[in-house]
């Protein structure tokens, strides 16, 4: 078994980035090179901006190359409960922007000819317990009649021809789609790159310093300028420039697990439906087959902030035993890749994106950033251009979270009440 990315490990690496000394002036600096920085840059590069992209790694290291390959449309709360924390015409912008994303990335795919098995595949919401199925049939039917028609309610028998596993219904979202998360984030590199952007790895940015219009960024491998700069760092957002927000980014891990291929007879047997599929536990899993029909099983296994070998063993043994749960008749198949990484979680689940303290942002998926940072990163793109731009979260106020400065020490005490939420609902 290696302690590795599945997409990390099965996609042509990006020889596209610069080996030059890092220094002089740019447009726009983005920190960070995963789907939201690489995204922006291409935009900003395609506009005739001077950018530079800074990652710490190699391009799509951290949550980009880590995830479980899934591009969801539609929120991570209930429709309902968004409208009532966000106000309908919020909730309704957010919820197509997330639409808009997946339609963002199949134009991308389609224009930069990246080759990443983009399939619309239609995802699964599946309710783990009978009770569960009435929330997920009433968030349905608002959902369905006022922002998104192309949706179905799935009953227990409907289910049973697209997982090979019993479920007590489900919620089938048409628009939503999976792909090869190493492949296209190398392809968007490749993009960002053909395009004008110059792109630096192994360029943590150190310190960061605003004197007049001129922002100074310091790395191991030089220092640079830019009128700009664009933080797209997520849960691997570190270093004391950037508290702001630290204060407000809880990092959690997420950890996955890959089988090896299966058979013709095991596929039939597992996902029948070959959709990306969620359950409706508060600590639940996550599972889709890959391009070569491994079945990727993911979930907050563990709540934990770090994700190293030894984390990540300790996810995937609580892992492999969900996986037997849910599919017996793997209970045995063996794992070739075991990996995590870190999801930047907000407060109050919802992503954020805009502008203080003088520099650009957009981060906070909360698990949705496999699909929405894309999409995201080329509106901060727009924003930074000076163009009109849809941005849905414009305003969203963002609190800090009480007593928190970078390393969540709450974490336990977070998984402990969803453990026991999930005993008793």
């Amino acid at each position: 078994m290696k302690f590795e990315s599945y997409w990390h490990d099965t996609a042509p690496k990006f020889r596209g980035a610069s080996d030059r000394d890092i220094e002089g002036h740019y447009d726009v600096a983005v920190i960070g090179g995963g789907f939201t920085g690489l995204a922006a840059a291409r935009q900003l590069a395609r506009s005739g901006a001077r950018v530079a992209v800074l990652e710490a790694n190699h391009i799509g290291w951290g949550a980009s190359g880590r995830n479980g390959g899934h591009l969801n449309n539609g929120l991570a709360h209930s429709f309902i409960a968004a409208k009532a924390e966000l106000g309908v015409e919020r909730a309704v912008a957010l919820y197509r922007a997330l639409d808009d994303s997946i339609d963002t990335i199949e134009r991308i795919v389609d224009e930069e000819q990246i080759d990443c098995d983009f399939r619309r595949a239609g995802k699964l919401k599946l309710a783990s317990k009978p009770q569960h199925f009435g929330t997920i049939a009433r968030n349905f039917e608002a959902v369905h009649r006022e922002v998104d028609p192309d949706t179905a309610l799935l009953t227990a028998d409907d289910v049973k021809a697209e997982v090979g596993s019993p479920f007590y219904g489900a919620m089938l979202s048409k628009k939503s789609a999976m792909m090869h998360m190493g492949r296209y984030v190398a392809g968007l590199a490749e993009a960002a790159a053909r395009h004008g952007a110059t792109i630096f790895e192994d360029a943590q940015v150190t310190r960061h310093t605003i004197s007049g219009p001129k922002h100074r960024l310091e790395t191991p491998r030089g220092k640079l300028s830019a009128d700009h700069v664009l933080v797209a760092t997520g849960a691997y957002t570190s270093g004391t420039s950037f508290g702001y927000f630290q204060r407000r980014i809880i990092p959690v891990g997420s950890f996955l697990i890959a089988t090896r291929p299966l058979t013709a007879a095991e596929v039939a047997a597992t996902m029948p439906g070959n959709r990306t599929c969620t359950t409706s536990m508060n600590i639940g899993n996550y599972f889709r087959l890959s391009p070569d029909n491994r079945l990727i099983f993911g979930g907050r296994a563990r709540f934990a902030a770090t994700s190293d070998q030894r984390s990540d063993a300790k996810s995937g043994a609580i892992l492999r035993a969900s996986l037997a749960r849910i599919f017996p008749h793997l209970a045995s198949v063996e794992i070739d890749y075991c990996w995590g990484g870190l999801v930047d979680m907000t407060k109050d689940r919802y992503p954020r994106a805009g502008y203080v303290d003088g520099v650009w942002y957009a981060m906070g998926y909360s698990g949705h950033g496999a699909q929405l940072s894309t999409h995201l990163g080329m509106i901060i793109a727009d924003e930074i251009l000076g163009k009109a731009a849809p941005n849905p979260l414009r305003g969203l106020e963002w609190p800090a979270v009480p007593g928190h400065f970078g390393k969540p020490w709450f974490l336990p005490l977070v998984g402990l009440y969803y453990k026991a939420l999930d005993r008793i609902k």
